[in-house]
């Protein structure tokens, strides 16, 4: 992941609805859920939060896929995983030992 990739994905992040999809997602883990199902659950109108996941997912937070009529959005652990390599990268370069991120260790 390059710096602009990040920089895409944490402002995509910043935004309070779609960092509440974000972290609703993430707790469904790769199964994901449909569209109408977050819409419901976050109380957010179908058509602005299409928007926001669709925002979500060209970071590449995100993967969709439909079934029928409905998508349904899920979490990209590779995504994530890209994103998290990339803010730690250079963890604890001075004192390795003391550097707890690992792959592993965010990787549910």
């Amino acid at each position: 992941m390059q710096s602009k990739e990040a920089i895409a994905a944490l402002l995509a992040l910043g935004q309070n609805t779609r960092l509440d999809a974000y972290r609703l997602l993430l707790e469904q883990g790769s199964k994901g859920l449909r569209v109408t199902e977050i819409s419901k659950r976050l109380d957010v109108n179908i058509s602005t939060l299409s928007r926001h996941l669709g925002r979500l997912e060209q970071t590449g937070l995100l993967q969709s896929w439909r079934i029928e009529r409905e998508i349904i959005y899920a979490v990209n652990d590779n995504g994530i995983q890209q994103l998290m390599n990339f803010l730690t990268e250079n963890c604890c370069r001075a004192n390795p030992e003391n550097c707890n991120w690992t792959d592993s260790s965010i990787k549910k």
